[in-house]
């Protein structure tokens, strides 16, 4: 017997619960509407996202020029994972990064920030560890694993972020990313975002591989132009997975970020 999408986050969302999956992320996972965002979570479009944690907001990735985040909260901080155009927008980081928001980039991108920016971004290369907005952070590696895609996010250069938040536990922000032995390796993750779109991250079923092992309690798939997240949701349930699913709407009809969608 096939199961429908509402049919499959019912049954995750039962395995979640056994797992000790907060009520309230349940009960968000489980809305079958593709806008049905988690409270904690602002979707400004493709890899553009703002996370309410502890009470701080929390912007990753702001691309897609000023304007889109100007009705947004000041964030405590800025989280950039990589260079590329719709993940990292100089001009729109000179206008969201004021007076006293922290801004979290990897090396690479420390290098191309303009000096105003440079002389206050804390830089983290993969592995290393802090706090931002009171929070540990924790920057993960994030790399292409077959050959034909290196050329895109090659290792030891991009970075993904786990965040350990007062209220929703371990957060995974992967980035670009192919499911890797660090993908694979992260723990007591609570919500994951996790890329699926050729050629430049992974296709469905390594999504479904990866997330299957690392075992998070809800992913949120993201970045994923071209794919569709209801096929990944039905492919993970039939691992056997425990994993909630809540599908987000990232692509507003509106939505057209800056450069590729890599």
């Amino acid at each position: 017997m096939r199961l429908n999408r509402r049919q499959t986050l019912a049954a995750a969302l039962a395995a979640g619960a056994a797992a000790g999956l907060p009520a309230m992320l349940r009960a968000q996972a489980a809305a079958p509407s593709p806008s049905a965002a988690p409270a904690f979570l602002t979707p400004f479009g493709h890899a553009s996202l703002m996370l309410t944690l502890g009470g701080q907001k929390i912007l990753v990735d702001p691309v897609g020029g000023a304007d889109r985040y100007a009705s947004a909260e000041t964030p405590a901080a800025v989280l950039v994972t990589h260079e590329h155009g719709d993940h990292f927008d100089p001009e729109v980081l000179a206008a969201v990064v004021t007076e006293g928001v922290a801004l979290i980039v990897n090396p690479a991108v420390a290098e191309k920030l303009p000096e105003a920016l440079r002389s206050r971004a804390t830089v983290m290369a993969n592995g290393d560890t802090g706090e931002v907005a009171g929070m540990p952070i924790e920057a993960v590696p994030a790399y292409n694993l077959t050959p034909e895609r290196t050329q895109y996010h090659p290792k030891g250069r991009d970075n993904g972020y786990v965040l350990t938040t007062p209220d929703h536990g371990r957060i995974y922000i992967a980035g670009d990313t192919e499911a890797t032995p660090e993908f694979r390796a992260q723990k007591d993750i609570a919500v994951a975002f996790v890329p699926m779109n050729l050629p430049y991250t992974m296709e469905v079923d390594q999504a479904v591989e990866g997330v299957a092992e690392m075992a998070p309690k809800v992913v949120i798939p993201y970045h994923h132009r071209g794919n569709d997240p209801a096929e990944f949701a039905e492919k993970l349930r039939a691992t056997g997975a425990a994993t909630a699913v809540a599908i987000v709407d990232w692509y507003p009809e509106t939505d057209d970020p800056k450069g590729p969608s890599s």
